[in-house]
């Protein structure tokens, strides 16, 4: 019997047609703290996720997912945090009513607008450039650009191991098959027991 997404509202069952469309369906963590902070996520009034309990991956952000393997696996210390939840299972937005508070939310828009007009005019200045790959001009745009590339290149290694495991398993099974016909010389020359 297939299991049903855990979430509020969602629909999604662990078939074969949700498995097309490129939906996975995760279990809830073993570990008891990770699996309250699931189970709060979800605000379902009184619920307790049971060892069969699933939540399917349309309740997670794109970069909460490990694709480099053959399985989806949603990385370590990942909390559901997607949901189209009515207005009264909605987390309320409190606002500031202190004076204090109020002029230090205007300074924080002054200072964001700020650092918009700054990284505009970097950018502005980038795309003057005749070359791409010239170093950004501050050190911030550099250490996100090396980031970046480290980034890619962790995850070029694993890929790059997940292949060679996946080539050694496929010549494992090629000797295995050669070796079985090997053995059973009748098969190879067409001869058979009567």
């Amino acid at each position: 019997m297939p299991g049903s997404c855990a979430a509020w509202g969602c629909k999604n069952r662990h078939t074969v047609q949700t498995r097309l469309r490129g939906i996975t369906f995760h279990k809830f963590p073993k570990e008891a703290k990770l699996r309250k902070q699931w189970e709060i996520a979800l605000r379902r009034k009184g619920f307790s996720a049971s060892e069969y309990s699933l939540l399917c991956s349309e309740h997670f952000k794109p970069e909460d997912f490990d694709r480099t393997g053959q399985t989806v696996r949603l990385r370590d210390g990942t909390k559901p945090s997607v949901f189209s939840l009515p207005t009264h299972l909605q987390k309320k937005v409190t606002t500031r009513t202190t004076q204090t508070s109020r002029k230090a939310e205007e300074s924080l828009s002054v200072e964001s607008l700020l650092q918009s007009q700054e990284s505009k005019q970097n950018q502005d200045t980038l795309s003057h450039v005749d070359h791409n790959y010239a170093l950004p001009a501050s050190l911030a745009g550099l250490k996100a650009r090396l980031d970046d590339v480290l980034a890619r290149v962790e995850s070029l290694e694993r890929e790059k191991r997940n292949l060679k495991d996946r080539e050694r398993r496929a010549k494992n099974a090629v000797r295995c098959l050669l070796l079985d016909l090997k053995s059973n010389k009748n098969i190879l020359n067409g001869k058979t027991k009567k």
